[in-house]
């Protein structure tokens, strides 16, 4: 997939930010039509190596309003406590119709849509880390004034490093629950895995290639067969063989609920970011 974008600033860019970026460009963007900035002129002079016009706010205080001066599409990358101050820095730049959106957790359409000028189009995009190996999940959440034009501009910057899907804002908190912090989810896993791999005898390098190889295979496998988790599952459970017993101990541990609960305590504290 290669992508062509209107004139686009990225502000902040950070870890994810940059991680989308770098989706772009090896999706074929070019290089000249993206303006930058970061906070560290360190950082802002690696992507100036890159070809890319890069400032750092730590030493050009107009280094975000100069970056948003004509784009058709201006990226936050910034935490979420600072969204609001840098709209309101560069809300009198931003081009008429320009189309604003935020990866920051929290932050409410309706507290970025106070801050822009008539006309300018906020969406809210929550993209996981594997964005930045190509296997990214993106939620994609538009504001009262964002058309259909803008949430199609906003979701092709994340569709060119994953899937993405478009859910009301009310969902967005969830879905963050579920593939924003999902991947925590899954190193967690791998991690506690390992450790019994190891506790069983294998050294930790072994334990990796049986853990790490064996998920990787299965979620191959789910991907390509195109069969359900549970019926796989069962395809591997023969009856009152080895795996039945150890599935057993599993399903002891309500994983489900553990889940769930997992994930009303990341939404509650998205609740708490955006009312502070």
């Amino acid at each position: 997939m290669t992508i062509e974008l209107p004139r686009t600033a990225m502000l902040g860019v950070g870890s994810m930010s940059g991680s989308v970026l770098q989706g772009l460009l090896a999706a074929g963007l070019d290089p000249a039509t993206v303006a930058l900035t970061t906070r560290s002129e360190a950082s802002a002079a690696a992507w100036r190596e890159r070809g890319l016009a890069a400032t750092a706010t730590d030493t050009d205080p107009e280094a975000n309003r100069a970056a948003v001066r004509g784009a058709g599409l201006v990226v936050l990358g910034v935490k979420p406590y600072l969204v609001g101050e840098v709209l309101d820095e560069v809300a009198a730049s931003l081009h008429p119709g320009a189309v604003v959106v935020s990866v920051a957790v929290g932050t409410t359409l309706a507290s970025m849509e106070a801050r822009v000028p008539a006309g300018v189009r906020v969406v809210r995009a929550l993209p996981n880390t594997p964005i930045g190996v190509g296997h990214g999940v993106t939620g994609v959440s538009a504001g009262s004034t964002a058309d259909a034009d803008a949430v199609a501009l906003a979701s092709s910057v994340f569709a060119v490093s994953g899937q993405v899907l478009e859910v009301p804002e009310h969902q967005l908190d969830a879905l963050s629950a579920v593939s924003g912090s999902g991947p925590a989810y899954v190193f967690l896993l791998v991690e506690q895995w390992q450790q019994a791999a190891e506790g069983l005898g294998f050294t930790p390098e072994q334990a990796a290639t049986m853990v790490q190889g064996t998920l990787r295979g299965a979620v191959e496998l789910l991907a390509a067969s195109g069969r359900g988790p549970a019926e796989l599952r069962r395809a591997v459970t023969s009856p009152k063989g080895t795996t039945e017993r150890a599935v057993a101990v599993l399903q002891e541990a309500d994983l489900a609920d553990t889940f769930t609960r997992a994930s009303r305590a990341a939404i509650a504290r998205a609740e708490e970011i955006a009312a502070s």
